[in-house]
């Protein structure tokens, strides 16, 4: 078989796996024994939740009231999670870019590495509460404090594990490409990518997720404008309005739920040919 042959007979196959995998993933969906423990969980989770509530009705709303709180005044819910939405994507996707590449720098430069992780990991291990009010004193009391704290708790995940996947990259494979004297530009582009993306994607996986949680905590603590779903648990839980408190952290669950659902479906589409997970670091 020619060289040609071999090459048809891959691509057919790989269109064939595409084709089939929504299939499997389809019927592996309909199966209970996938859905049926979580479902479980969650009918538990809601009795005990109701219980809780109608006998001890200041420590819990029912979900009832919570859902009727939503439903009350839906825009309001609405805007403030567009604008904590807001400050994800553009705090951790400049934390994401500015992690990624400076991980490309480090990988090459291992001088550049020893210069500057130490300082990292001092700003990592620095409470980002107490940053935030530094923050507005530096840049006001816009938007921008509130990015950067979303941004400082996204950067070091990306960043370690895109250090750690730009270094996986398989010694012999480097050798060849050494031997056949090639530049670090195409090192990095034929092999060092492809092989940091494993890697990236489970960093992602944790990062978005603490990016919820980053933005959230930039509206508690950083002063400003009074809107975002975290300002909107502070204001509500300083008047005891519980219904509109859990209401907001529901909202800010779901935010995260769909940033790992999109994210699942980009790592999909990139990583198709990547079956297995690599664990973050």
């Amino acid at each position: 078989m020619s060289s040609t042959e071999v090459s048809a007979t891959r691509a057919i196959a790989t269109q064939q796996a595409r084709a089939s995998a929504p299939q499997r993933n389809v019927a592996r969906w309909l199966n209970p024994r996938v859905w049926g423990p979580t479902a479980v969980v969650f009918v538990i989770v809601a009795v005990l939740w109701q219980i809780i509530a109608f006998t001890n009705p200041y420590i819990l709303p029912s979900l009832g009231e919570v859902a009727g709180s939503l439903l009350e005044d839906p825009d309001m819910y609405w805007q403030n999670f567009l604008i904590t939405l807001q400050e994800v994507v553009v705090g951790a996707g400049a934390a994401i870019l500015l992690g990624y590449l400076l991980a490309v720098i480090m990988s090459e430069f291992e001088i550049v590495e020893r210069a500057i992780m130490p300082l990292i990991i001092l700003i990592m291990v620095t409470p980002v509460i107490a940053i935030a009010p530094a923050l507005v004193v530096a840049f006001g009391f816009g938007m921008m404090p509130k990015y950067i704290v979303t941004g400082i708790v996204v950067f070091f995940p990306v960043l370690v594990n895109s250090l750690a996947g730009l270094r996986s990259v398989d010694p012999r494979a480097m050798d060849v490409f050494r031997t056949l004297h090639a530049t670090r530009w195409e090192i990095f582009r034929n092999l060092r990518f492809s092989s940091s993306m494993p890697y990236f994607f489970a960093g992602l996986r944790i990062s978005l997720p603490l990016a919820v949680v980053g933005a959230a905590v930039a509206e508690f603590v950083a002063a400003g404008t009074a809107a975002g779903l975290g300002s909107l648990v502070t204001t509500s839980a300083a008047q005891a309005n519980l219904p509109v408190t859990w209401a907001a952290i529901f909202m800010l669950c779901l935010m995260g739920i769909l940033l790992i659902v999109v994210l699942a479906i980009v790592r999909k589409r990139v990583l198709w040919w990547s079956d297995g997970e690599v664990t973050a670091r």
